[in-house]
């Protein structure tokens, strides 16, 4: 099922506005809701405010208390049903939790929308 048919929230995370204005507008080209975040401590407020996030996007390198990764540790521990898809120009030196995905900076739109279009898919139970 692609993401125009089931109308996934993603949480795009990346404290470069450049970037996440890019990649909002490809998403949201693609059928998807986007809600965006400039670090960690936002991106928290939204899904403690938006139960209906399906998919977390969030870049590693960050500025604030938690990188990208220990975003993605959090939000697997506490939203457990959310999925992960982690960017950043270098491969992560530890693991994305659970079964989420990585792609490398710089991506193409087109890869970026298939990958969150192919992990969207995913359903797991609370």
């Amino acid at each position: 099922m692609s993401a125009t048919t089931n109308h996934v929230l993603v949480l795009l995370v990346d404290d470069e506005p450049e970037v996440r204005l890019l990649a909002s507008d490809s998403l949201e080209d693609a059928g998807f809701e986007v809600v965006e975040a400039a670090d960690a401590k936002q991106a928290l407020s939204v899904l403690a405010a938006r139960p209906d996030v399906g998919v977390l996007f969030t870049d590693v390198n960050m500025p604030g208390p938690l990188d990208g990764l220990e975003l993605a540790d959090l939000v697997h521990r506490l939203w457990p049903t959310v999925q992960l898809v982690v960017t950043s120009g270098r491969a992560p030196d530890r693991s994305i939790p659970d079964d989420g995905r990585f792609i490398p900076k710089p991506y193409s739109q087109r890869s970026m929308t298939a990958l969150i279009d192919e992990v969207s898919a995913r359903k797991r139970s609370p």
